[in-house]
């Protein structure tokens, strides 16, 4: 035990994974890098925890980092691989048997677990903590806790990891110009957005990005002006699919939602409207600013493109301790907006961080036009390492890769956003906001 106790993680953890976002916020910490809110409840040893990486995704580094570690990959594969795992997806501290032995040699491969760990069929705390690192590797809650997510991700064949790193490889070649002084990464696969400045991240958070069906796109932009406190109009489609048969069931729900009926001659009571005909297809909806209940929460931000997409803060922000965040209609949602928006604003005078709570708290319409636009680059990217040997995965939610990735979402993970208590809201459809 004593042993165990006060063993260092050994070379091969060289192979292993940068820290992932877990849903948790950040705020500024020493050296300028966004610190958690609160702390990660990491197991022993601490020499097992993930570190945040303050390289770029989109970095030099990034791409040499990557193409070191698929030349560790075909190594792991020329040897075999690693052997499935299965019964283990409710394994936890305390449990015995073949399972937990497995897990224990699946972790070990890749470097989650240090081979001095042996192989004991005792699920104990540096198994515990090889698991939680395993998860922030692959954006999973880290539980510690084995779940059919995680088993299902560890079940992913070698050859499929190595064939990941080698199409993500080109794309991160692909971004090796001059991406500017100050600019934004959105990575859609890992739901995650990053502030650079330069070459290192500021800044780093969760995101909401779009589902199957509505895919953000991939995109280079910038982001030109922030709206505080922002309405939004009703696009037709949802009138008709989901607001008339709301008020056909709820008289109240526009009035409960701060949504106002416009027509050419002014607002309409919602009374005056026979929800069971066509009379309500004829006019405008228009949700008032507020960050409880409006759609966009507090703030928008534009970023030119033609696919009439943007990206905003939410009220429902549940959503950010989700761990897959493919819930919106191609836009971006943004965790801890303020802090965010601050850094856009850094280089516009009159606009700090006082100025940017002021406008927020006014609850009226501000904009604010950035002096020198910041470039945004909205990447696809679900395979990379960086410069401290750590690599990471993540579902190939648009199936872009190629390789038929087995997906992990349809295993059940902690769901935060279930648990909100906040009224139902519709998704901000692209350029519907005012």
């Amino acid at each position: 035990m004593l042993k165990l106790a006060n063993m260092r993680v050994s070379a091969s953890l060289a192979l292993l994974a940068t820290a992932a976002v877990t849903g948790t916020a950040f705020a500024r910490g020493e050296g300028g890098f966004a610190q958690a809110e609160w702390a990660q409840d990491y197991a022993s040893p601490a020499a097992m925890q993930v570190q945040r990486s303050s390289t770029p995704i989109l970095s030099p580094q990034t791409v040499a980092a990557t193409e070191q570690m698929i030349e560790r990959y075909r190594d792991i594969v020329g040897r075999g691989g690693w052997r499935a795992v299965s019964g283990a997806d409710r394994l936890r501290v305390g449990a015995k048997g073949p399972a937990v032995a497995a897990v224990r040699q699946r972790l070990i491969v890749t470097g989650d677990l240090d081979p001095v760990a042996g192989t004991s069929g005792v699920f104990d705390s540096y198994v515990a903590a090889g698991v939680k690192r395993f998860q922030a590797r692959h954006g999973l809650s880290q539980t510690g806790a084995m779940s059919l997510a995680t088993q299902q991700a560890m079940n992913v064949p070698a050859d499929i990891r190595l064939r990941q790193l080698e199409i993500n490889a080109i794309r991160l070649r692909s971004y090796s110009g001059d991406l500017g002084r100050r600019f934004v990464i959105t990575n859609i696969p890992a739901a995650l957005v990053q502030t650079v400045e330069n070459g290192q991240v500021v800044t780093l958070h969760a995101a909401g990005v779009g589902k199957i069906d509505r895919q953000s796109p991939i995109m280079n932009t910038k982001a030109t002006q922030i709206n505080f406190n922002p309405t939004w109009t009703v696009p037709a489609s949802i009138v008709k699919k989901d607001l008339i048969p709301k008020m056909q069931k709820d008289p109240n729900y526009l009035t409960d939602n701060k949504i106002r009926i416009l027509s050419g001659s002014g607002e309409v009571s919602p009374k005056s409207v026979n929800w069971f005909s066509d009379e309500g297809t004829r006019f405008t909806y228009r949700q008032d600013s507020g960050a409880d209940f409006n759609s966009m929460g507090i703030v928008r931000i534009n970023i030119p493109n033609p696919y009439g997409v943007f990206m905003h803060d939410t009220n429902t922000k549940g959503v950010f301790g989700d761990d897959f965040r493919f819930i919106s209609s191609g836009c971006v949602r943004v965790q801890n907006v303020r802090e965010y928006i601050t850094w856009l604003l850094k280089d516009t005078p009159g606009w700090g961080r006082d100025q940017v709570e002021q406008a927020i708290e006014s609850g009226k319409r501000i904009d604010a036009t950035l002096t020198q636009p910041v470039p945004v680059y909205w990447t696809y990217i679900t395979a990379w390492a960086t410069p401290d040997g750590l690599v990471q995965f993540r579902d190939d939610i648009y199936k872009r890769d190629g390789v038929n990735v087995p997906s992990t979402i349809s295993a059940p993970t902690p769901v935060a956003s279930a648990e909100s208590t906040m009224p139902e809201t519709f998704e901000p459809g692209d350029e519907e906001a005012n």
